[in-house]
């Protein structure tokens, strides 16, 4: 009896992941079946799951018609620079969180926390006009600005954590061996905490990469736009061309892809080592 009980046990639990990995896993399948049907076919009823032919219409015509080529440019460049100077910005805001005591630490503390608890596009108004007074909007320059004020306090929170899981005694160490303070943190610590580095690092990445509302009000022209923006640009008020955003939004997955696949030891080494605290 309870042989059988473990046994239905099982089974139900295992039909319940398989449900949710079909519904996690179709709607990236479609995306991509679908950018591989050749447009004409896209509305055919029924509805092919599988395409009879195979066509590179949507990819070729992504890039001979629109300029995605640099948009995926302007988004590599504008989310590597963001996110590498909101890392290293963090990186010093949170070693001085995690080594000194001052007044005003806990409040900047709950500042932090509190910033994302608001939805950024309540700000989208007032941040546009003080762009537009700055002479920064429809410029990547602006853009990787604002992605770095709003990446700082997350970023800042979770590298508080790796340090405050590092003994103080290695760069005191460091430090009467003859090392400044700077010198000891980038000489001694930062090496120890690379996998929390890397993981907020990619964590910025990717949130500044797939950032939609920001780059849409901030940049205008072609030349300028991201792909968050140009993925955005498909839809029309009468249309959507399925097998081009569909295309693109491939395309736009793979950066992210060969960024995890590459990095995927440090991510799950930088998500944990800042979770138990010894």
């Amino acid at each position: 009896m309870i042989l059988d009980q473990t046994l239905a046990g099982k089974v139900a639990k295992f039909t319940g992941l398989g449900i949710c990995l079909v519904l996690t896993v179709f709607p990236l399948y479609w995306i991509l079946v679908t950018s591989f049907k050749d447009p004409g076919s896209i509305f055919a009823y029924p509805l092919k799951y599988w395409p009879a032919d195979f066509s590179l219409a949507n990819y070729t015509g992504l890039f001979e018609q629109s300029n995605f080529g640099v948009f995926i440019g302007n988004s590599l460049i504008v989310s590597l620079a963001a996110a590498a100077v909101a890392t290293v910005v963090s990186l010093l805001a949170a070693y001085v969180l995690a080594r000194f005591e001052f007044v005003s630490k806990g409040a900047v503390m709950g500042a932090f926390l509190v910033t994302q608890m608001i939805p950024g596009f309540i700000a989208l108004g007032s941040l546009y006009i003080l762009m537009t007074r700055l002479y920064l909007v429809d410029s990547r320059a602006g853009l990787v600005l604002v992605y770095v004020a709003v990446s700082i306090p997350l970023c800042t929170v979770m590298l508080r954590g790796f340090f405050e899981n590092v003994p103080a005694s290695l760069e005191e160490a460091a430090m009467v061996d003859g090392c400044s303070r700077l010198s000891a943190l980038f000489r001694v610590l930062v090496p120890v905490m690379t996998p929390g580095i890397a993981a907020s690092f990619i964590f910025n990445f990717v949130n500044c990469w797939n950032e939609l509302f920001l780059s849409v009000t901030l940049l205008n022209s072609d030349s300028n736009k991201t792909v968050p923006a140009a993925l955005n640009g498909f839809i029309s008020s009468y249309n959507i061309d399925w097998g081009s955003m569909s295309a693109a939004a491939v395309l736009s997955i793979i950066p992210t892809m060969i960024l995890f696949a590459v990095a995927s030891r440090y991510i799950v080494q930088g998500l944990t080592a800042g979770a138990v605290k010894e």
